[in-house]
């Protein structure tokens, strides 16, 4: 197996439809990366663990998706350097509210880069902008990957105003 430069992490297997749009993304962009379930409330030693050990392992980007409570990516932020991107995840009575909140008010010095409710595709897309610093060839994939959705929106733009005068 390769090594992974990215580690998705969500706190339950429910998260998954959600978490396995970052892992699309990873590999549309030619990231290698490793997916996994840990709770921050359920699983905290292997949680511990795993934030720990990930730079040895050769991960550089860690991305983190729980819905309520939220403490995942804030607990993997405490226990490693590496960047770390939460996402929070629409779940309960607050509708991913209340996971926003928990991932993105960090105390100074335990940073969170967070994305919106659900989204773990642009959490993929941050993971891969830094990455980018590192590895030139993700800069060229970027740039494509732009280019290509303004491509298609300007498509979209003109096939609408030829069809609505």
């Amino acid at each position: 197996m390769e090594k992974a430069q990215v580690l998705i992490l969500m706190g339950s297997d429910s998260d998954l439809p959600v978490m396995e749009k970052a892992a699309e993304v990873l590999r549309d962009m030619g990231v290698s990366y490793h997916m996994d379930i840990c709770s921050a409330h359920r699983l905290p030693d292997k949680t511990a663990d795993l934030a720990r050990s990930a730079r040895d392992r050769g991960i550089e980007v860690v991305i983190a998706g729980a819905g309520m409570a939220a403490h995942l990516a804030g607990v993997i932020a405490a226990n490693t350097t590496l960047p770390v991107i939460g996402v929070p995840l629409k779940s309960g009575a607050l509708k991913g509210v209340d996971a926003l909140y928990s991932t993105v008010q960090m105390p100074p010095g335990i940073p969170v880069a967070t994305v919106a409710i659900d989204g773990a595709k642009n959490a993929a897309y941050l993971a891969c902008s830094i990455l980018s610093i590192k590895y030139p060839s993700m800069v060229e994939k970027l740039d494509n990957f732009r280019s290509e959705t303004r491509d298609a929106l300007l498509r979209r733009s003109e096939e609408l105003r030829k069809n609505n005068p």
